[in-house]
């Protein structure tokens, strides 16, 4: 069978070898001519699979992205057409959470005040999010949850509408999907009326979807009161994104929260069992097989450092989100946003995740233990 994956999904040839002919292409160059006669499509988030893909797909019947978001496959064309669709649900989702820590230490640092004061408001509690307030609850953070299609499902106890986070919270993390209709629409969740009430101080982190917040209200509260602060990793008009946005932000990156190697080897093990199943065949590799050793693997932490300096301190040792803010600022200027937007995804450098870390403690360093723990560290 003859397998087309996007340019930049790792481990497909180990993966999807074994299988068949594995064909590589750019995932914002992926066209209808290029499914004629390929029997698997591999993608990410960059890929629009629709009916105008779909064209000339005659042989299809397979597809699957190495995603946690499908909000850019049309599975209802899919179904019509019998082809087999599968996601990756939670494979990135603890290098967003690294990411989110990393932004909120960075914050913390610039402007000098302590995580361990601040309230967090999540909107979106699934793979992320669930993710993202057990550590910060680990880490004996506040957190107040909203999340309306699972108060439906689950009962309203432990969780709180918009407005109370928006009311109630110093810090509000984004972390939806992008839903255009039904009763829990998220596009533009974050308008122009909600920005304007965003009360001074308030740190708004966007990991989600870009659409979920009106990027022109955003931008104009930023420029003219200035009053509030932003971290957006996503981005409407993805690539070709708003420079007068970007150069707002406290950090500013190219949709990269989930990007570490560990998450994206994740999605590509979970597409390349969903595909051996649909085949009927026996997934052979495991994730170990196709994970590295990590560059660093263990660090010691001694006296002299507060817990936020001792998180921020593990944190960059694995990842630091200066360099991806830096990155995008660099290449949107050499080569223009959409292009240096890209550039940024396509030579993503390597990257791993916070649980590859091992931390060992000194006796001064020893009362950071459960802080550090809850974070996602692992203690010697």
């Amino acid at each position: 069978m003859r397998i087309l994956v996007d340019a930049n999904v790792p481990g497909a040839e180990a993966c999807f070898g074994p299988l068949g002919e594995v064909i590589r292409r750019p995932g914002r160059e992926i066209a209808p001519t290029d499914l004629h006669d390929v029997e698997a499509l591999v993608v990410r988030s960059i890929t629009r699979v629709d009916e105008a893909l779909l064209a000339e797909a005659s042989r299809l019947r397979f597809v699957g992205t190495c995603t946690i978001g499908t909000d850019h496959v049309d599975t209802r064309a899919l179904a019509e057409r019998g082809i087999a669709f599968a996601s990756a649900p939670g494979c990135n989702a603890e290098a967003v959470v690294d990411y989110v820590l990393g932004s909120l230490l960075t914050l913390a640092e610039r402007q000098a005040w302590s995580l361990a004061e601040r309230r967090v408001g999540i909107v979106g509690v699934g793979n992320v999010g669930g993710r993202l307030r057990a550590r910060l609850t680990a880490m004996g953070i506040e957190c107040l949850a909203c999340d309306p299609p699972r108060a439906e499902r689950e009962g309203s106890a432990g969780f709180h509408d918009l407005e109370t986070l928006v009311d109630a919270c110093d810090v509000l993390c984004l972390h939806t999907p992008l839903v255009r209709e039904g009763p829990h629409t998220t596009r533009h969740l974050l308008d122009a009326r909600r920005i304007a009430e965003l009360a001074p101080g308030m740190l708004l982190l966007n990991a989600g979807r870009g659409d979920c917040i009106d990027g022109q209200a955003l931008r104009q509260r930023l420029a003219g009161q200035g009053d509030i602060s932003a971290v957006l990793d996503v981005w409407e008009g993805e690539p070709a994104i708003d420079p007068a946005l970007r150069d707002l932000a406290e950090l500013a990156t190219p949709h990269i929260a989930g990007h570490s190697l560990d998450g994206k080897l994740r999605g590509t093990h979970q597409i390349y069992a969903a595909l051996c199943h649909h085949l009927g065949l026996p997934a052979r590799l495991g994730l170990g097989d196709l994970l590295p050793a990590p560059p660093v693997s263990r660090l010691a932490l001694e006296g002299g450092l507060s817990q936020d300096e001792a998180l921020r301190l593990c944190l960059r040792t694995v990842y630091d989100v200066r360099r991806d803010h830096d990155s995008l600022l660099r290449e949107s200027r050499r080569c223009g946003m959409a292009q240096g937007f890209d550039a940024c995804r396509t030579h993503y450098p390597l990257r791993r995740e916070l649980s590859t870390l091992t931390v060992e403690l000194g006796e001064e360093a020893v009362p950071h233990a459960a802080w550090l723990q809850g974070a996602g560290l692992n203690l010697a």
